[in-house]
C-alpha cells in the first residue's frame, strides 16, 4: 500500500482567505490592472472551435475499435473536453459576455457543456462562486475533501487510487457537503445535454458517446491536465493555500494555471491573467509556484507529506469548534 501521510488532519487556519486583502493592496499600487477587467470578445470563438472539433471528431471515432476509441479519448478528445470544462470555468465568472449579459453566458455554457456528456455548466457555476467568497470554508467550499477520502486514502496506492477518482469525486462530493436543490437552469441544462446524448446515439450509435464521457472521465483523473485540480489549492508549501503553475499547458486550458492571479482578480478572463503577473510580479514570483502538472501529480501521490489532508480549512462561523 505504500508509505501512510504524515499527516492526520487539514491544516486549520483562523485567518481570512488572502485573496480579497491582497486584490486591495495590488490595486492601491497598479490601478491599471482594473483595465483588464471585463469580458474576452474573443473567447466565444475559441470555445465554439473545440466544440465544433469534438462534434466533427464522433464521425471519426464512430468507427473505432473499442481499444483505439479509449487511446483517442484520452489523448485527444479527453484533452478538449477538460478544456470545455475550463470554458465553462471562465463562462462561470461571466467572462464570454461580461456581467450585463448573463443568459448570453449560460446558452454559451450550455453549448461548451455539449461534448462533456454530463450535464454541468450550471451546477459548476452556483458551487465555484462559493469556492472563491469561502474558500476553505469547512460546509461551503466543495473543492476540498472530506474527511472520509482523507482517512480512506491515506496511503501512496491510496492516492493514486484517489486521483483516479477524482472525476467521482467532484460529482458527489458537493451533493454531500452542501447539498442544493436543482434550479430551473439546471433543470434546463440536463434536458438540452440529454437530448443533445441522444441525438448522438441515434444517429451516430454507442460508441461516439463513450467517446465522449470517457474522455471527459479520464481527462479529469491520472491525466496531465487534470494536475491543475491538485496543483491550486493543496498544501506543497506551509502557510500557501493558492499556487500558480506557469507551464505551457495553460496554452489550452485558458490560463487556469495563473491561479493566484485568477483568484485576487477574477473579473479578469483567462487571456488577460499573464499581463497581471507582468504588472504585478513582485506580489506573485515570491511565492511558491508549480512548473509541471505532472510533477504535481507525482509528488501528490508519492509525497508522505502532501495528501487530501494537505488543504487549508476554515470553520464556518458560528460553528461550535
Amino acid at each position: 500500500m505504500g508509505q501512510k501521510v504524515s499527516r492526520t488532519d487539514f491544516e486549520w487556519v483562523y485567518t481570512e482567505e488572502p485573496h480579497a486583502s491582497r486584490r486591495k493592496i495590488i490595486l492601491e499600487k497598479y490601478p491599471q490592472i482594473k483595465k483588464l477587467f471585463g469580458h474576452d470578445p474573443n473567447f466565444k470563438w475559441v470555445a465554439g472551435a473545440m466544440v465544433l472539433t469534438q462534434i466533427l471528431a464522433l464521425f471519426v471515432v464512430k468507427d473505432l475499435s473499442w481499444s483505439w476509441l479509449i487511446v483517442a479519448a484520452y489523448c485527444f478528445g479527453g484533452i478538449i473536453n477538460h478544456s470545455l470544462m475550463l470554458a465553462v470555468h471562465e463562462i462561470s465568472h461571466n467572462l464570454a459576455f461580461g456581467h450585463s449579459r448573463p443568459m448570453h453566458n449560460r446558452i454559451l455554457g450550455f453549448i461548451c457543456n455539449l461534448p462533456i456528456g454530463l450535464p454541468m455548466s450550471i451546477s459548476f457555476k452556483k458551487y465555484h462562486l462559493e469556492h472563491h467568497r469561502y474558500q476553505g470554508d469547512e460546509t461551503i467550499d466543495t473543492d476540498i475533501p472530506t474527511l472520509l477520502e482523507a482517512r480512506l486514502f491515506d496511503t501512496t496506492f491510496g492516492k493514486f487510487l484517489w486521483v483516479c477518482l477524482q472525476p467521482f469525486f467532484y460529482i458527489f462530493r458537493p451533493l454531500v457537503i452542501n447539498p442544493k436543490p436543482p434550479t430551473r437552469l439546471e433543470i434546463i441544462n440536463t434536458v438540452v445535454q440529454l437530448t443533445f446524448n441522444a441525438l448522438i446515439v441515434y444517429f451516430l450509435g454507442w460508441k461516439p458517446l463513450a467517446y465522449l464521457l470517457i474522455g471527459s472521465i479520464l481527462a479529469m483523473g491520472l491525466h496531465p491536465v487534470a494536475g491543475h485540480f491538485i496543483s491550486e489549492h493543496y498544501m506543497f508549501a506551509k502557510g500557501f493555500e493558492t499556487y500558480s503553475y506557469y507551464g505551457p499547458l495553460n496554452w489550452i486550458t485558458f490560463n487556469v494555471g495563473y491561479h493566484n492571479e485568477h483568484h485576487d482578480f477574477p473579473a479578469v478572463p483567462g487571456s488577460r491573467l499573464p499581463e497581471v503577473k507582468r504588472i504585478a510580479k513582485e506580489f506573485y514570483d515570491t511565492m511558491p509556484q508549480h512548473t509541471s502538472w505532472t510533477r504535481v501529480l507525482y509528488d501528490f501521490i508519492m509525497d508522505p507529506a502532501v495528501g487530501p489532508y494537505a488543504r487549508v480549512k476554515r470553520r464556518q462561523r458560528g460553528l461550535a469548534s
